[in-house]
Parts: C-alpha cells; sequence; structure tokens
C-alpha cells in the first residue's frame, strides 16, 4: 500500500468554499474505500495564496483513480492555482 501527498495553492479568497468542497469529497472517499484524508496548510499565505496538501495513507490498488475522479466531481480544479502535484510514498521495509 501507499501513501500519497498532493500539495497545491489556494486563494485567500477561496479557501472558506474550497475546504468545505474538499472536506465533502474525503467524506465520500472514506465510504468508498476505507481511505479516511487529512487536510493540512501551510502556516500564513504568500502573495494571497495559501499551500495545502491532502494526505491518503494506505491507499489500495486503484485509488489514485478513484482520487482524481472525485476531485473532477467535485470541481476543486477550479478554485486552485495551478496544478495539483502528487507524491507517491512507501513504507521502507525492515532491515534483516
Amino acid at each position: 500500500m501507499n501513501d500519497l501527498y498532493i500539495y497545491y495553492r489556494v486563494p485567500d479568497q477561496a479557501a472558506g468554499a474550497l475546504q468545505q468542497q474538499v472536506r465533502t469529497m474525503q467524506s465520500s472517499l472514506a465510504q468508498q474505500h476505507g481511505v479516511a484524508g487529512q487536510l493540512k496548510r501551510r502556516p500564513g499565505s504568500n502573495d494571497g495564496l495559501q499551500t495545502w496538501m491532502e494526505v491518503y495513507r494506505a491507499t489500495p490498488d486503484g485509488f489514485g483513480a478513484a482520487l482524481e475522479l472525485a476531485v473532477q466531481q467535485a470541481g476543486l480544479l477550479a478554485a486552485i492555482v495551478g496544478a495539483r502535484h502528487t507524491e507517491l510514498f512507501t513504507d521502507v521495509a525492515p532491515c534483516a
């Protein structure tokens, strides 16, 4: 299983509405796929933009595609500046 970290920039004036959209999307994903998402942000803003991060831990195969579909259906891309950047991490195997 993999952990997904997705970060993107949000205009200050869009933050309140977008937060509700992301939380609703994450709730739906948790119900459908059993993956509880987290929403984080970097403190402060820079030039009227906040940096947000969604975190999804221990995602099953196919979750990335389900997440992208959910993002499109929720209309999140219209409220962010630039791209959503996705980082994928796996656990490090224990040393033998």
